[in-house]
């Protein structure tokens, strides 16, 4: 039951915590016009810092660790993949490479023989 006023109590902040977060990128976005004169260097090193900062609010909310556990699962199941071999990587590329030359060499017959029976028609 705490759980859930747990996540109450968290999805009643959501709307701060996301609209702190659009304020962020705001001044990101106002502070590298602003600062345009400046070095490129301090300017992406602060929209890097405001970044940072804003993706971490954005995790404190309900969607934000959703996406959070999402990655990790994500992670996970890319560890649960079997990965083809080198060899039947070059297999299947040279198979693919092999069909596509055959139905190009069939696609320009088909065209060239449509070609010559309407030309001969006109």
């Amino acid at each position: 039951m705490s759980g859930n006023s747990e996540i109450a109590t968290s999805g009643r902040l959501d709307g701060l915590k996301w609209g702190l977060v659009a304020v962020l990128v705001a001044v990101g976005v106002y502070g590298n016009y602003y600062f345009s004169a400046e070095s490129l260097l301090f300017r992406v090193v602060g929209l890097l810092v405001i970044a940072a900062v804003a993706g971490f609010v954005a995790l404190q909310t309900v969607k934000g660790g959703a996406f959070w556990t999402l990655l990790k699962d994500a992670k996970t199941e890319i560890r649960k993949v079997v990965w083809p071999t080198r060899q039947e990587t070059v297999q299947t590329t040279l198979v693919v490479v092999a069909v596509v030359l055959v139905m190009g060499l069939i696609l320009w017959g088909l065209d060239s023989l449509l070609g010559w029976m309407i030309s001969s028609l006109i």
